[in-house]
């Protein structure tokens, strides 16, 4: 998301994001003489806190939300998403402290609005907030374009984002990409959002497993696995996909419940605390059975909360599921001993095409 720095040398206010290729960086504004580099830090600060918020927004959407109920965490999500009609009059009229005292907003939008409208009142610089303010608005239509999924200009940070949703629209052309390379491409990691490039990753994953399992004694689930023999590969995320798939989920709920649950663990909490309890009793049952130190230890290691890095979820599982699709490639071509990739290409396209119904 937006991260807002102060160059010292030119004494000026700049900004950049990431772009799922490498940063992009520009000049907010340069700042006058009457502008400390203390001030200027604290406002940097105070500005890239309000970005934090503004893309939480996005991010964590009321709609990902099972509660909706009043005071129930979808309906604080869409309160938090209001408040941005109440961002520029935040800025421009921030709460200050009043005899010791300063009223602060529970909401978190909003509050950090009224941060950087104090950061800026020490400077009392009226073109500067009157620039600062643009650069609000122009943050917050980012937010607004990414979450229609219009990822140009500010908006293509999103691409390094992991939302607790996906739109439609950016599953499409996720499938898209992969309809033109079955074995993916880099545009699933700059030109679309990371969790519908993985949604539609797991559909074209069970297509090649499908079409991998048609040549060999194996079964889908056991494809990525045994490939893992040939090359390396992370194996254990894309077989547990393929396993929830085989029961019957969609890539969607599939997908959107793995990168929740790793989201849950990046705030610190347990997303299945009956479930993490079950397989710590499974661990300890198996050890006591063989009475190895060393096995309890190496079974106590392999339990996770989430089998995804929780702080990027959603292009971890992208990468992971692509190295899925390679798993069947390379048993695909040791199977048919033959060379050709678009054979494998053309006959992964064919079963995801045919099944495009299990996409959603």
């Amino acid at each position: 998301m937006s991260t807002y720095a102060y160059d010292e040398d030119r004494h000026a206010l700049m900004v950049f994001w990431e772009t799922g290729a490498a940063h992009t960086a520009f000049t907010v504004t340069e700042l006058s003489s009457e502008v400390s580099g203390d001030q200027a830090q604290h406002l940097a600060h105070a500005l890239t806190q309000f970005g934090a918020q503004a893309w939480r927004t996005y991010t964590h959407p009321a709609s990902a939300s099972e509660d909706q109920g009043e005071n129930s965490e979808g309906w604080r999500r869409e309160r938090h998403r209001e408040a941005f009609t109440k961002a520029t009059d935040a800025v421009t009229n921030p709460n200050l402290p009043t005899d010791g005292m300063l009223l602060q907003s529970y909401n978190p939008v909003e509050e950090a609005a009224h941060q950087v409208g104090r950061a800026l009142h020490a400077p009392s610089d009226p073109g500067l907030t009157a620039r600062i303010v643009t650069e609000v608005q122009e943050e917050l239509a980012a937010v607004e374009r990414a979450e229609r999924g219009d990822f140009t200009g500010r908006s293509r940070q999103a691409v390094t984002l992991t939302r607790a949703d996906a739109s439609p629209s950016q599953v499409d052309a996720a499938d898209t990409i992969f309809s033109r390379n079955p074995l993916g491409s880099p545009a699933l990691f700059t030109d679309v959002d990371p969790v519908a490039a993985a949604i539609a990753a797991a559909h074209w994953l069970q297509a090649a497993a499908d079409v991998t399992a048609e040549i060999t004694s194996l079964q889908p689930t056991q494809i990525v696995e045994e490939a893992d023999n040939i090359e390396a590969l992370a194996h254990a995320t894309p077989t547990i996909v393929l396993e929830q798939l085989n029961s019957g989920l969609t890539p969607y709920a599939t997908i959107t419940g793995m990168i929740g649950d790793a989201m849950i663990v990046a705030e610190g909490r347990i997303p299945d605390i009956d479930d993490l309890c079950e397989r710590i009793d499974q661990a300890e049952q198996l050890a006591d059975q063989h009475q190895d130190p060393r096995l309890r230890e190496a079974l106590r290691d392999e339990i996770r909360t989430t089998p995804l890095d929780p702080t990027r979820p959603a292009q971890n599982l992208l990468e992971d599921l692509l190295d899925g699709i390679r798993g069947c490639w390379l048993l695909y071509q040791e199977d048919m001993e033959d060379d050709d990739d678009d054979a494998f290409a053309e006959a992964v396209r064919a079963e995801a095409n045919a099944n495009r119904d299990r996409l959603t």
